[in-house]
């Protein structure tokens, strides 16, 4: 989702000073325009959280891109460990909220009465933002989540020319990054390179969020012998996301971190950084990796 906003568009050019010889200087020419340019929507989105018959409570309130909302707030849901399978909700719905006018920026989940009320206390300021999905957390610890799904013993294995392919494959897919240079992707391929579902938004956790979200919705989970690629760097809480969704191999095309790192080696999850034409650092699980 973009909007259009009038901008003001300047351009320097180096022209020689007016004065020529020896010691002559670069004048700077600054030609300014005003002009529509196409800018990625950011907007909240509160996910309301609460069992078939009793009260709905916001959970989280995370900055994001609309579009794919229902993705994005199961697959939060999922990633945390508060729900295990797509049984596990009753409804899923986009809701006006407060705003005047209706902004449909609330999600409302109807979890079964089987499922374990989630903690909805502001103490556990479930508030992130675009750039980062574990801001709020309290400590490391309580996003340390373990997934229902052992990665480490996945056969994948990928190779290097098609692991090299892929950003070029997954940029092709990014319409609105075309118009507005502003977004973040995750991709999902299969070991063979073939794209699968691509979603985008102003956060990359956002964006792995809604292709879980929409992995559940299919009954597609566990993400086994896939390639989960994301554009930017890997952090911490994408090889979280990616271990909870049964995803055995996550490529960046930046850098990890060094809690990715570590908790990649701890899940046996094969981590991937630097992706960038014909090369690429293997940081974790490299024997998966063909050359």
């Amino acid at each position: 989702m973009s909007e259009r906003r009038s901008v003001l568009r300047i351009s320097t050019d180096n022209a020689p000073a007016t004065a020529a010889g020896p010691g002559a200087t670069m004048a700077a020419v600054a030609v300014s325009v005003r002009e529509p340019d196409t800018v990625v929507a950011e907007e909240p989105l509160e996910i309301r959280v609460g069992r078939l018959g009793e009260p709905h409570l916001p959970l989280a309130v995370t900055m994001r891109t609309p579009g794919a909302d229902l993705d994005l707030a199961l697959g939060f849901l999922f990633t945390e460990g508060l729900i295990a399978t797509h049984e596990d909700v009753v409804t899923a719905q986009l809701c006006a909220g407060t705003d005047e006018p209706n902004t449909y920026n609330v999600v409302d989940v109807t979890l079964g009465v089987h499922v374990p009320q989630p903690d909805t206390d502001l103490s556990r300021n479930f508030y992130t933002t675009s750039s980062c999905g574990v801001c709020g957390k309290a400590s490391i610890d309580a996003v340390r989540t373990r997934s229902r799904f052992d990665i480490s013993t996945d056969p994948i294995t990928v190779l290097a020319g098609a692991l090299a392919s892929l950003p070029d494959r997954l940029r092709l897919a990014q319409r609105t990054f075309d118009r507005t240079g502003g977004l973040h992707a995750a991709g999902l391929f299969t070991a063979g390179g073939d794209l699968i579902c691509v979603r985008e938004d102003v956060g990359r956790h956002n964006a792995v969020d809604k292709v879980v979200g929409w992995a559940l919705r299919a009954g597609g989970l566990p993400l086994a012998g896939h390639v989960l690629l994301v554009s930017g760097r890997a952090s911490f809480e994408l090889v979280q996301k990616a271990s909870m969704a049964g995803v055995p191999v996550l490529a960046a095309v930046s850098a990890p971190s060094t809690l990715a790192v570590d908790l990649a080696e701890e899940f046996g999850l094969t981590l991937v950084g630097f992706l960038r034409g014909a090369t690429m650092n293997v940081y974790a699980r490299a024997d998966r990796v063909g050359v």
